[in-house]
C-alpha cells in the first residue's frame, strides 16, 4: 500500500446498552453534539460529532466483551482517545456527574474515565 493512503480518522463505534443513558454521558457529560444523518440501522443507536469532523457512534448492541474484571486505571484497558481543549471542565463534569476517573500516569494533560457501559475513554488536554 502506498503511503498516504489513510487520510484520517472518521469514527469509532462503542457498543451500549441504552443509547438514551449513553446519551446523557456523552452529550450532558462530555458535550458532544448529536448528528441527525444517522441512517434508519436496524438497531438504536446515535452518531455524535467530534470538533475535528470524526465522530463517535453509539451502536445498541449486545456487548460480547465482559465489563467486570478490567483494568481500574483505563490506560491498560483498550480506549478511544480524544482531544480537549481544556481538561479542567472535564474533570468538573465528571466530578459533577460523580464519575471516576484517573490522571494519565504518562505526565500528559490526560485522564481516563469510563461510560456508563464500561467503554473506556481518554481525553488529552491540547
Amino acid at each position: 500500500m502506498d503511503k498516504g493512503v489513510i487520510r484520517g480518522f472518521h469514527h469509532a463505534s462503542v457498543l451500549v446498552k441504552d443509547t438514551d443513558r449513553a446519551l446523557r454521558f456523552y452529550m450532558g457529560v462530555l458535550g458532544l453534539e448529536c448528528n441527525h444523518d444517522r441512517p434508519a440501522l436496524s438497531y438504536p443507536g446515535a452518531w455524535l460529532d467530534l470538533g475535528d469532523g470524526g465522530q463517535i457512534h453509539l451502536i445498541e448492541l449486545p456487548n460480547p466483551d465482559p465489563i467486570e474484571g478490567r483494568p481500574t486505571h483505563g490506560g491498560r484497558d483498550r480506549h478511544t482517545a480524544l482531544t480537549v481543549s481544556d481538561l479542567e471542565i472535564v474533570i468538573a463534569n465528571l466530578e459533577l456527574a460523580k464519575l471516576p476517573y484517573t490522571l494519565s500516569s504518562s505526565g500528559r494533560r490526560a485522564l481516563f474515565c469510563r461510560d456508563f457501559d464500561g467503554n473506556t475513554l481518554e481525553l488529552i488536554e491540547q
